[in-house]
């Protein structure tokens, strides 16, 4: 539930989730997306997991929005620059230490103002340093364990632009 508010506020409308599980972010992001008119695309390694999410995708009634990629999702994350051009929000919750090669597929994706979240980030501390060092990302960290990482963007002296947090236009 802590990664629904931030959807609608930043106009997002490309959701990237990895690490579906049941299903349940998932369905607090997509709820958060129907006020903008979006979709999520969230990765599942596990056959068992994703049948259970498509199921509970379809019963809370937002399966329309959804486009579960099943399988590994180091894998399958470069064929997302084939069906989007950008994406608004990230959400990390699946093998932690994937995290950083998770980032620097989607990095490149994620749109000026994008929100990178990330759970159980204390279990990641190569992420922690990845998303630390970075002079184009700036990290809130939200209690011990989740972190929320704005994708900064720049005026025309490179300088970070920090009045900056809306959609593109």
């Amino acid at each position: 539930k802590p990664v629904k508010p931030e959807v609608p506020e930043i106009g997002a409308k490309r959701v990237v989730e990895i690490g579906t599980s049941n299903g349940y972010s998932g369905i607090w992001l997509c709820l958060a997306l129907r006020q903008t008119g979006g979709k999520l695309y969230t990765y599942e390694i596990d056959a068992g997991r994703a049948k259970l999410a498509r199921e509970n995708f379809k019963r809370a009634g937002v399966d329309e929005l959804v486009a579960l990629i099943e399988g590994d999702a180091h894998k399958e994350l470069p064929k997302l620059k084939d069906t989007v051009d950008s994406v608004d929000v990230v959400f990390l919750d699946a093998d932690k230490d994937g995290y950083v090669d998770y980032l620097n597929k989607l990095r490149p994706l994620v749109r000026p103002g994008g929100l990178i979240l990330a759970d159980n980030m204390i279990s990641a501390p190569a992420y922690v340093e990845a998303v630390n060092t970075d002079p184009a990302l700036e990290t809130l960290y939200i209690g011990f364990r989740f972190g929320v990482t704005l994708k900064k963007r720049f005026d025309r002296e490179g300088r970070p632009d920090r009045a900056f947090l809306g959609p593109t236009q």
